[in-house]
């Protein structure tokens, strides 16, 4: 077991790593739920490349964007030559913690956050396990 010569950094690039993750595993969640919503109006995605194209270019798939560009960013931070800074990792995992609220009166993300928890177990599931390591509220029941 390999143990970090500096305790503080590797702390923080370890829960900013751990958030990441869990940002990502509760995008692709999304992103199957925004999928099988979608298939259900417009029918069966005929491929990978189209479905590709959909996720990129398609209305109904853009509110997903601002979180896939924040898990650009915490890649972009966690693979820095220099060392990522507790304000960085704390900067980041803010801005996870602010676009997570969902909201039922609310538009763009939050809007159709709150419809996908109501919609979908697995999102509860996955919006769980990143609102521990980002000390979130419950999301309205």
């Amino acid at each position: 077991m390999e143990k970090h010569s500096h305790p503080k950094p590797g702390e923080h690039h370890a829960r900013l790593q751990a958030i990441r993750d869990a940002l990502l595993a509760l995008h692709k969640t999304l992103v199957d739920s925004e999928r099988a919503a979608y298939e259900t109006t417009f029918g069966t995605i005929g491929s990978p490349n189209q479905f590709l194209k959909l996720l990129m270019d398609d209305p109904w798939f853009a509110w997903l964007h601002p979180m896939s560009q924040l898990i650009v960013a915490m890649d972009e931070a966690l693979d820095e030559k220099e060392p990522l800074t507790v304000a960085n990792a704390d900067a980041l995992a803010k801005q996870a913690a602010t676009l997570l609220v969902a909201s039922e009166s609310g538009e763009g993300f939050a809007r159709h956050y709150f419809d996908a928890l109501q919609r979908d177990p697995d999102v509860i599931f996955s919006h769980a396990t990143i609102a521990k390591l980002l000390h979130l509220p419950k999301p309205p029941p």
